[in-house]
């Protein structure tokens, strides 16, 4: 396993606007949506690589990998059936520098991903960024009513270690819900 680089502070800085590259393939079981990538993990080019993010230790102790992984091991997910991709593109600091016509296009970049490659499941990785882009302002965490084609939609916490309503125990339980619902008979 490669270790994770820690980049410089000027590193970080210029990787403002950048993107890390989607982790995606056809037909897979979900496929993980971010709001946005931050300045860090666009610098070392691996999503959701800022120490601090509960997103590995997520997926693990919610059962969705064998072992928790590194951010260096992020295109391992595709041999899970799990990708990972972001409603914005571009890198910022903070998921609050983007603005609602950013959320919005991200949306329509977002549903042309879905249709072409199809995943069982879109995981929305934040509730205020979705409610925004997929205009639904009274969405709630969990399972949603709407689709994008075939596509069921589930919006779980972001998993950043900023979002303190969630402790690593209840991403978890969330999370995992998500993976019962996979295994569930689809309507």
């Amino acid at each position: 396993m490669a270790q994770l680089r820690k980049p410089s502070k000027a590193e970080v800085q210029a990787a403002y606007n950048c993107e890390v590259p989607d982790i995606i393939g056809p037909d897979l079981k979900v496929l993980f949506c971010g709001i946005n990538a931050s300045i860090y993990s666009a610098a070392v080019g691996h999503h959701f690589a800022r120490p601090g993010n509960r997103l590995w230790k997520t997926l693990h102790q919610a059962g969705f990998t064998d072992r928790c992984l590194d951010p260096t091991e992020d295109r391992a997910l595709l041999t899970a059936g799990y990708g990972m991709t972001n409603i914005v593109a571009r890198a910022t600091a903070r998921a609050d520098e983007l603005t609602p016509a950013e959320l919005l296009q991200g949306y329509h970049e977002l549903t042309a991903k879905v249709s072409k490659f199809r995943p069982q499941w879109l995981a929305i990785l934040g509730i205020t960024a979705y409610r925004v882009a997929f205009q639904q302002r009274r969405a709630q965490i969990g399972r949603q009513t709407e689709r994008l084609g075939d596509t069921q939609l589930w919006v779980l916490p972001n998993p950043s270690g900023l979002n303190a309503h969630y402790q690593l125990p209840d991403l978890v339980h969330v999370y995992g819900e998500l993976l019962q619902a996979l295994s569930e008979p689809q309507p």
